[in-house]
């Protein structure tokens, strides 16, 4: 199994309730998954960091506590997500100067406890 942490594609979080989001980057933390939400470093990861407990398992779909990540799915799969997608995708395309590089991303994710791959 790939590390979760590795996954370049995007990937969707469904919640116990059914919701679904996508997340911006995820990483193993001793108490379970540590994921952050599309655009977390406009408000901090204080607002924006999430951690779900629980033993992560799976190849992809993954479970973690009452939770389910997956790869984003096509239009047709998941319609109502590809809006949110592509707008997240756009602001990447064009904010480069905004969104940290992935070192930098990686380094926060420690800060926070996560135990990213190496």
């Amino acid at each position: 199994m790939p590390a979760i942490d590795s996954v370049t594609a995007p990937l969707v979080l469904r919640h116990a309730d059914g919701n679904e989001q996508l997340v911006a980057a995820c990483f193993p933390h001793p108490l379970g998954l540590l994921y952050l939400d599309l655009y977390w470093h406009r408000s901090g990861p204080e607002h924006a960091a999430h951690l779900i407990r629980g033993a992560l398992s799976g190849d992809g779909p993954w479970r973690i506590g009452d939770a389910r990540l997956r790869v984003l799915g096509c239009h047709n799969t998941d319609p109502h997500l590809q809006a949110s997608f592509a707008a997240w995708q756009r602001y990447l395309r064009e904010h480069v100067d905004e969104y940290p590089p992935r070192a930098q991303i990686v380094e926060i994710a420690r800060r926070l406890g996560a135990t990213p791959s190496p």
